[in-house]
């Protein structure tokens, strides 16, 4: 549009001019010529702006030759289209006049214009080219010379032709008002559309944006506006730095777009909003710079990372400090003897608060906990520190200069936990059990002086009378060895540190071998030798008695498969195990991995497994029952319900405890439980075995008193492999041929 306004007002000009110019003589214009000045008007601007408008710097002067040229050439095919009743002759040097003139304006005037548009000054340019213009014309005009003679045939000659010209010339002339109005109108719609799409991105942009020219707001958003609480009209014309006061420290390398910023925006009063600031420079052609500023508020983020941080370092129930805070205050305040001569730390561990949310759930213990820690914060004094670990768990932390000290805060702390707390719908309380070890008396390391105050809260914990205990090391030497056992049990299950003995069960009557017991062994690597008695409460303490007993179990029935004799194996079930619901797929899946015949497995029980939850238990094992496997009843006798239990499920042996065999010469009570429990075997019809068997006179009175079967020292000791050797001092009782071997004794005298 540009090409067609600048040719065609060219044109114009040219030809009104012509209309005007009286050589003397009938004139005429030849409208193919005529018309094609115009378009080499039209498109030789339109090459010129388009070359003028590049990058490169030479482009406008090569753009502005360009234009002369279109001019020139314009001017001088309108020339040639111009027919008059005579000759014209043209001087050569005004032509080269004219167009030299033409093109050097021409050029001249659109480098002015580069330069000078960006200060917004376009006149110089335009005077530049109207003389370029004008130059062309009068030198042109004066370049030609007309001499009269009778015009030719056939040419639209005077009056005609002005008049015809003069319709040509008002018809492009409304070409050009034409195309300026419609530059016009759309190049108002353009920058409407660009208004409308600028205020739609920055209206529609969540954070305060802010477009400067100068140091003035051209524009801002809602955002902005509520974010300074001024109304977004005041905002256009004032300063961005009456907010931003550090504006030009903040933002003087400003072309390198990308980083943010954080800054306050000063809202006065001492009022400040912490935001990031995102800065872009948009440098249009011929204008001041823009600076477009994105600042988002960052109250709303820098609370959430208070938050995160706070809930990071502190508990989330209580608001006490959390472990990471605990480790960092007692590694400060240990680091260094200058710091503090002697630290206390008690750890604190809640009495009987199972029972509160076994009772009234588990709701009413986290309100009970956020109570005591509420309590326990409030009763400290200025140095003294508290803090949460987990569950039930307390530590707290002070300088003390005597052991009284540390005891002063732990009576102040029990008091705070042991006083009622009121519920919605009850009043609970809970004891507590503390624990304290002084650094440096007691330890020197971090991680040492936690692991004596926790052993001292453990001591105190068991203790019915004193509930907080300092640390001592000959009284905790005991828990610090249990702890050392149970890391060592761990380590033997993963070496495979232990093995399997077997101990021979043999039938009383006959001496006839009839299965053996699987015992539990453990060597360590130098050799020592682990009683049973000791290890195996550990393990069942610390949960290791499954994963052991499992191994038990596999490795017996392993073994047991290879035998040529299919004797029967008895192994031991912890309480822990029958506990467990899934014992009978356990079971199942060692039968059918090891090939053992189900018949030849019997698992022993004691009368305490089944106390704990009759039915539970009872099911489980008339499970085991359907896999064809036998259960029998250990160490009866020593139980709390005896005859109770065996009502609720039909043994398939009782075994009556070692502890009665002992105490058999010792008195007739013994002799008498023992008839009695083979009395009740034979009602029941379930077979007893005596254990503990290790004199002949033993297995004497049980062989007259009608036991079925026996086990101790004297039919064999436990070895590693099954050994059906019964001891020559056992099978003489059953070679006396003096005393026949009665089938069944008389239960009168018993």
């Amino acid at each position: 549009m540009g090409a067609v306004a600048t040719g065609a007002t060219i044109w114009c000009t040219h030809f009104v001019a012509m209309i005007a110019y009286q050589p003397g003589v009938e004139v005429a214009y030849e409208p193919l010529l005529t018309g094609l000045s115009l378009g080499v008007a039209i498109l030789g601007s339109a090459i010129g702006l388009w070359i003028g408008a590049r990058r490169p710097r030479a482009s406008a002067m090569l753009g502005g030759g360009v234009f002369g040229l279109a001019v020139v050439s314009m001017h001088y095919l309108g020339m040639a289209a111009f027919a008059v009743e005579g000759v014209i002759h043209w001087s050569a040097a005004y032509v080269a006049a004219s167009v030299v003139g033409a093109v050097l304006l021409g050029a001249s005037a659109f480098e002015v214009t580069r330069r000078a548009g960006r200060n917004g000054v376009t006149w110089p340019g335009a005077l530049l080219m109207v003389g370029g213009i004008v130059v062309l014309h009068f030198t042109g005009m004066a370049a030609m010379t007309v001499v009269p003679f009778a015009p030719d045939a056939g040419q639209v000659t005077g009056d005609d032709a002005r008049m015809i010209m003069a319709f040509a010339v008002a018809g492009v002339g409304l070409l050009v008002l034409g195309t300026g109005l419609s530059s016009h109108v759309l190049d108002m719609q353009f920058r409407a559309h660009a208004r409308a799409r600028l205020e739609h991105l920055v209206e529609g942009s969540v954070d305060g944006m802010v477009v400067e020219q100068d140091g003035r707001i051209l524009a801002a958003n809602a955002a902005f506006a509520e974010m300074v609480g001024v109304s977004h009209d005041a905002l256009v014309g004032e300063r961005l730095s009456r907010w931003i006061a550090q504006r030009d420290a903040l933002f003087i390398d400003t072309m390198s777009v990308g980083a943010l910023t954080q800054a306050a925006l000063d809202l006065g009063d001492g009022r400040s909003i912490p935001v990031e600031i995102a800065v872009r420079r948009d440098a249009p052609e011929g204008g001041l710079p823009l600076m477009i500023y994105a600042l988002r508020d960052l109250r709303a983020r820098l609370a959430q990372e208070r938050r995160i941080t706070h809930l990071a370092r502190n508990d989330s129930l209580t608001g006490l400090p959390n472990r990471a805070s605990f480790l960092e205050l007692l590694s400060r305040q240990t680091c260094d003897a200058s710091i503090h001569d002697r630290v206390a730390l008690l750890a604190i561990d809640l009495d009987r608060f199972k029972e509160v949310n076994d009772i009234h759930g588990h709701a009413a213990g986290d309100q009970l906990l956020v109570k005591i820690a509420e309590r326990m914060k409030a009763c400290l004094k200025p140095g003294e520190f508290i803090a949460r670990l987990g569950g039930d768990e307390f530590v707290a932390v002070t300088p003390v200069q005597a052991r009284g000290d540390a005891r002063d805060l732990a009576d102040r702390l029990r008091a705070a936990i042991v006083a009622p707390v009121d519920l919605d719908h009850a009043e609970v309380s809970c004891g507590a059990s503390v624990g304290i070890a002084l650094w440096p008396d007691d330890a020197v390391e971090m991680s040492a002086l936690i692991n004596n105050a926790d052993l001292a809260m453990y001591r105190a914990k068991a203790s019915l009378t004193d509930r907080v205990c300092f640390y001592e090391e000959e009284m905790d030497k005991a828990v610090r060895e249990r702890r050392r056992m149970v890391q060592q049990l761990r380590e033997a299950l993963d070496q495979d540190q232990f093995s399997l003995a077997w101990q021979v069960q043999a039938a009383v009557d006959t001496g006839e071998v009839t299965g053996y017991e699987v015992l539990l062994r453990w060597v360590q690597p130098d050799g020592t030798f682990v009683s049973p008695a000791d290890f195996i409460p550990l393990a069942e303490e610390s949960g290791l008695i499954l994963p052991i007993g499992e191994w038990v179990l596999r490795k017996a029935c392993a073994e047991a498969a290879g035998w040529a004799e299919p004797h029967k194996i008895a192994v031991n079930l912890s309480p822990i195990q029958l506990g467990h619901v899934d014992l009978p797929r356990l079971v199942h899946q060692v039968l059918v991995e090891t090939g053992l015949s189900p018949s030849r497995l019997e698992l022993e029980i004691t009368e305490t497994a089944m106390i704990a939850d009759l039915d539970r238990t009872t099911h489980i094992l008339r499970q085991l029952k359907l896999l064809g496997v036998s259960v029998a009843m250990d160490d009866f006798g020593t139980g709390y319900s005896s005859l109770s239990t065996l009502r609720a499920f039909p043994f398939d042996k009782i075994k009556l405890d070692r502890s009665f065999m002992s105490e058999l010469d010792g008195g007739p009570q013994s002799a008498a439980i023992i008839r009695a429990v083979l009395a009740l075997g034979e009602s029941l019809e379930i077979p007893v075995l005596a254990e503990g068997v290790e004199t002949l006179e033993q297995l004497h009175f049980l062989r007259e008193q009608g036991c079925d079967e026996a086990q101790g020292y004297l039919l064999g000791r436990p070895k590693p492999i099954a050994d059906s050797h019964i001891p020559e001092a056992a099978l003489a009782l059953w070679t006396e041929e003096e005393a026949p071997i009665p089938s069944r004794p008389r239960r009168d005298a018993a």
